[in-house]
């Protein structure tokens, strides 16, 4: 799978989180709510929201337990205060290089084979916070995604 290596630097995203695992056999639905619960409304009225994409963030790998990890739902942010005061959880995606894969097409189905794809790529992963990046031309079913692995 191709991809190219990309300089970021820092995003605040906020939205909602949970702690799951790849072996969690209620991981989808974990997930799915979280994305549920950010376009209920929430995703429209976040104050301080830096553009119209939405974030699918992938940290805290390992806590509380070695195989588990954390993931948000959202929007990146400007400020982590304003986002706290609304009760959203947030989460800072450190500056640094990332490996940048993009996808085009069915948000469950491309995302997913291209997730499988990525893990079988050699790559020297930091595991300090990968996510996908859902572009303005989402409409819920179909996208253009960027995924961005923390590398060394």
């Amino acid at each position: 799978m191709k991809y190219e290596i990309v300089e970021l630097k820092e995003k605040i995203v906020a939205g909602f989180s949970a702690v799951t695992s790849n072996e969690d056999s209620d991981m989808g639905e974990k997930i799915g709510g979280l994305w549920q619960k950010l376009y209920s409304g929430t995703a429209q009225s976040m104050a301080d929201k830096v553009n119209a994409k939405a974030i699918g963030l992938y940290c805290d790998y390992g806590v509380p337990n070695e195989k588990s990890y954390t993931v948000l739902a959202g929007c990146e942010v400007s400020s982590k205060e304003s986002a706290q005061k609304q009760g959203l959880d947030v989460k800072v995606i450190p500056a640094g290089k990332y490996a940048k894969f993009v996808i085009k097409g069915d948000v469950r189905l491309a995302v997913g084979q291209a997730w499988g794809e990525i893990w079988n790529t050699p790559l020297e992963r930091t595991f300090t916070g990968d996510f996908e990046e859902y572009q303005e031309d989402s409409d819920g079913k179909t996208a253009t995604v960027f995924i961005y692995i923390a590398v060394k």
